[in-house]
């Protein structure tokens, strides 16, 4: 079953309306690079060099932010283990898998749909 937008704001008034909150997460998961590193994520645990070779063209401080953002939003998992060098690694909660199985449907849609999208007549 389907569920429109409209009948989604019915059920919770207030909803997606200037100021509330599921504004800040659509932006912090629908932004390209939001939605690129939960991606890759969804494979597995990743070292940061393996996540950045992953996002190909995100920046290092990029990532970073991008990380930090998702990780306070509960949806990464950052766990440092005591080495030298630092290894760190990175993976999705309960909650980002939630989100990934709902999420990667639209991204494989994007990348079946994109070419076509942008063809230039």
């Amino acid at each position: 079953m389907t569920v429109s937008f409209a009948q989604i704001r019915e059920s919770k008034p207030g909803v997606f309306d200037d100021g509330c909150s599921t504004r800040v997460v659509l932006d912090h998961i629908m932004s390209k690079w939001g939605v690129l590193v939960l991606s890759a994520l969804s494979e597995g645990t990743l070292r940061w060099g393996e996540l950045r070779r992953s996002v190909e063209g995100i920046s290092e401080k990029m990532l970073a932010s991008t990380l930090r953002t998702l990780a306070d939003d509960g949806l990464v998992h950052r766990e440092s283990f005591p080495a030298v060098p630092p290894h760190v690694e990175y993976s999705l909660t309960p909650l980002g898998r939630d989100l990934m199985e709902r999420m990667l449907p639209l991204v494989g849609w994007v990348a079946d749909n994109s070419d076509r999208m942008l063809e230039r007549s």
